[in-house]
């Protein structure tokens, strides 16, 4: 028998770094006495790719006229993804 899993988009997961990893680094850090800086990218979701087919609709107000019912594949991720933060 060969079973099938399909995904389930409920649960969402967001790679972050746990406290206590970043606990470890600040001390390691102020005993070397090394400087650290910090970043946030605010657009890193957009520019990963999707693994699955993933088609939307248009927006209402942006539909083709000759083909108002046509949906588009994704090629990367859109905010509110729930594949997003796995991009």
């Amino acid at each position: 028998m060969e079973l099938w899993f399909l995904p389930t988009y409920e649960e969402t997961f967001a790679p972050v770094a746990r406290l206590e990893a970043i606990r470890i680094l600040l001390a390691f850090a102020a005993s070397k006495g090394f400087k650290l800086l910090q970043m946030d990218v605010k657009s890193a979701f957009l520019n990963g790719f999707i693994e699955e087919e993933v088609y939307v609709r248009q927006p209402t107000g942006f539909e083709h006229p000759k083909f108002p019912n046509r949906v588009f594949k994704l090629q990367k991720a859109l905010y509110g993804l729930k594949q997003a933060p796995q991009a």
